[in-house]
């Protein structure tokens, strides 16, 4: 095993690290999501803002850095604009995080 094997193995480590990275973000971002929709609707209904004080920013974090992994992950995984579009996509729908983070292409 030479110096390109070496280097091979270290680029699929780099590649799984990210990747999952990208997966417990991606989770974290979709129970995020949903709490903070939760938080809202607690909000108007019985008048308790704290949960959208809350979670409002942490979800803001999470998204974030949803969308800054899923960028270093289609740079390293070279998914094309569909694939790439997809995923951004489904951070929009609450709970697509977690249909992101079963993608079968984060290998």
């Amino acid at each position: 095993c030479g110096p390109s094997a070496s280097m091979s193995e270290a680029t699929l480590e780099r590649r799984a690290a990210i990747t999952t990275w990208f997966r417990y973000v991606a989770v974290a971002e979709a129970i995020s999501w949903l709490l903070l929709i939760v938080a809202t609707i607690v909000k108007y209904s019985a008048d308790a803002p704290l949960g959208v004080h809350v979670m409002g920013p942490i979800h803001g974090v999470l998204f974030v850095g949803y969308v800054i992994l899923a960028l270093e992950v289609r740079r390293r995984l070279s998914w094309d604009s569909r694939t790439t579009l997809t995923v951004l996509a489904e951070s929009i729908v609450p709970g697509g995080g977690f249909l992101a983070a079963r993608r079968t292409d984060l290998k």
